[in-house]
């Protein structure tokens, strides 16, 4: 009962996460970037400070401290890419992208368990590079925007999250690991907004909309979900729920704005798609990782 309450609960951020990637990448257009993160995870967290004041007595030990801060960061890193690249390429590029964070999750779990990638990860990897060369690649060679460079790394970011998140759920208090992450992010943006870019905003309704959604639902309410989630869940299957997030990113995209992807990138997303359950569901592979 705990798995399907948690797969569903994982699915429902998926849905959140996709549709808003062409509400956020309006808003970059008043205001500046690392600023724009540093009030949605600002929102956050004193959103998550003000639910948990009670469970947040004494704070936990060193152990909830580390692993609050590791996956803080990682969250903010893999946000800072995502947010930077989303200004130089279109909204279902950038989902797409980032969707290579979920062929990567059982690449990166296989390096920290130390265990060899099977058959159908190697060539889900190897499918999915390809589908990034197509959806990137449209001119010639070199002519890769700055933002799928970004974004490709924040894919590599985010991998790093989900895994390292589903390390520490089993033995940190889900309602501590997500304030702790979220200020993290919070103070990381804070700190670094005043001297990467020249802080800008212009108070329109889709920028304090896209604050308030991306702060409370999408940050506060869907990182929680998540920390609490991958306690009954692995970070494989999680990563294979995500799988849906740039699917929704791209029909949201199509039918509100009309953005969608050439041919080509088509062809490039679908190769990801293939990749991604290629390393998920291992059809060419038997048995599972004993971590799956």
């Amino acid at each position: 009962m705990n798995r399907r309450r948690a797969d569903a609960a994982l699915a429902l951020n998926t849905v959140l996460w996709g549709a808003t990637f062409l509400l956020i990448k309006a808003a970059l257009r008043d205001v500046s970037a690392v600023l724009f993160l540093a009030l949605r995870f600002s929102l956050a967290a004193g959103a998550l400070l003000l639910v948990y004041r009670k469970k947040l007595r004494g704070w936990g030990g060193p152990h909830y401290w580390g692993a609050g801060m590791l996956t803080g960061v990682l969250l903010f890193t893999g946000f800072l890419l995502q947010t930077q690249g989303l200004r130089f390429t279109t909204a279902p590029k950038s989902a797409f992208i980032t969707g290579l964070s979920i062929v990567m999750v059982p690449l990166v779990a296989a390096l920290v368990y130390k265990i060899r990638p099977q058959i159908s990860e190697v060539v889900g990897v190897l499918v999915a590079t390809l589908g990034l060369g197509l959806m990137t690649l449209e001119g010639p060679i070199g002519s890769i925007s700055r933002g799928d460079v970004l974004t490709v790394f924040c894919a590599i970011a985010f991998a790093g999250h989900i895994v390292t998140l589903g390390h520490f759920t089993a033995v940190v208090s889900f309602e501590l690991l997500s304030v702790i992450q979220v200020s993290v992010a919070a103070i990381s943006a804070l700190s670094l907004f005043w001297w990467v870019e020249t802080p800008r905003v212009v108070w329109q309704p889709a920028v304090v909309w896209a604050i308030l959604i991306a702060g409370l639902l999408c940050t506060a309410f869907a990182v929680t979900i998540q920390a609490w989630a991958q306690r009954y869940t692995t970070p494989t299957r999680t990563a294979l729920i995500f799988a849906l997030e740039p699917v929704i990113a791209w029909v949201t995209s199509y039918a509100i704005a009309g953005e969608g992807l050439s041919g080509r990138a088509a062809a490039g997303a679908a190769l990801i798609l293939g990749g991604v359950m290629l390393a998920e569901v291992k059809p060419l592979d038997s048995p599972a990782h004993p971590n799956e």
